[in-house]
């Protein structure tokens, strides 16, 4: 398999991250001991977002205890949870004057719980000292477990994402350790569990999947009741990664984001550069009936850093 990373086209730009608001929280990250997905997993969004004052923060370590065929985050056994960790997030949070968190983890198979107190624990914390702030927590798929799943959705985060990423026929390939059930799973019972959290997932395209294939998907999202989703193009971060099997157009994306619409999603992000936090802050102040309840109808504009 010829793994050589394809030349970009025309609509594929990203910009390096620099400036002064990029070094102050990169700075502000090793202070607090603290890693971000914008790192590890080499988003190409970093230069944009930190620049604006935002980030994803990765919790439980920095070492997956999966092996995606996708994805830039280090592999292998992981350290102890930290159960202070949740606190220095909060405080990070808190010190960005961020009206959005986004908290994403590795998967932690290690531990039967998947370490689900911990995205509880930095819910909980970060409503504390600096209430207005909406959370959005992109898990793992807990193997599937209601339990764990169970205590995160108490702790009643304004949005609950679980990644998809790709079609069946793929899972093997793309995700060898991750199962489409397991995806169901976590999705449907988190809508179950609370309808009035918002669901949401994510699918990457050109690893080779088919539209047909695609557009099966999110028809299968909607009917566990997902309302957002967001499509973006896989763009791999080496040679040791899977290839790129193509590039999908402008048009293509803006064609999945209808279809999106027509079945039914409430919000659709789609294009070339979306990932998963794209455009979360929108989301939640068109959308969240959690945000609503707990702060108003208008939501704390926090100021950017």
């Amino acid at each position: 398999m010829d793994t050589t990373p394809r030349r970009r086209p025309e609509w594929i730009r990203v910009r390096a991250p620099s400036g002064e608001t990029y070094e102050w929280l990169q700075k502000l990250m090793r202070q607090k001991a603290l890693h971000t997905v914008c790192e590890e997993a080499a988003c190409p969004n970093m230069g944009e977002c930190w620049g604006a004052g935002t980030a994803t923060f990765l919790m439980m370590g920095d070492i997956c205890t999966r092996t995606c065929g996708f994805c830039d985050i280090k592999r292998g056994r992981p350290n102890a949870l930290d159960w202070l960790e949740p606190e220095r997030v909060a405080q990070a949070v808190k010190a960005m004057n961020l009206q959005h968190a986004v908290i994403t983890s590795v998967n932690r198979d290690d531990r039967r719980d998947g370490g689900a107190p911990i995205f509880a624990m930095v819910i909980r914390r970060i409503r504390e000292i600096h209430p207005g702030c909406s959370i959005e927590v992109l898990i793992p798929d807990f193997k599937g477990s209601a339990e764990a799943l169970r205590i995160v959705m108490e702790a009643r985060p304004e949005i609950l994402n679980h990644n998809v990423e790709t079609v069946p026929r793929l899972f093997k390939i793309v995700q060898p350790q991750d199962r489409y059930e397991w995806a169901r799973a976590t999705l449907s019972n988190a809508k179950a569990m609370d309808p009035e959290v918002l669901t949401k997932s994510g699918i990457m395209v050109g690893l080779g999947e088919t539209m047909d294939e695609v557009k099966a998907v999110m028809e299968d999202l909607r009917s566990w009741g997902v309302d957002i989703l967001t499509i973006g193009q896989y763009l791999q971060p080496s040679r040791h990664h899977l290839p790129i099997a193509r590039y999908y157009t402008p048009e293509e994306f803006a064609e999945l984001k209808a279809f999106g619409l027509s079945i039914g999603f409430k919000w659709v992000e789609s294009g070339p550069l979306v990932r998963s936090s794209y455009h979360a802050a929108e989301q939640v102040r068109a959308l969240s009936i959690v945000h609503r309840k707990l702060y108003g109808t208008a939501m704390t504009q926090a100021a950017t850093v």
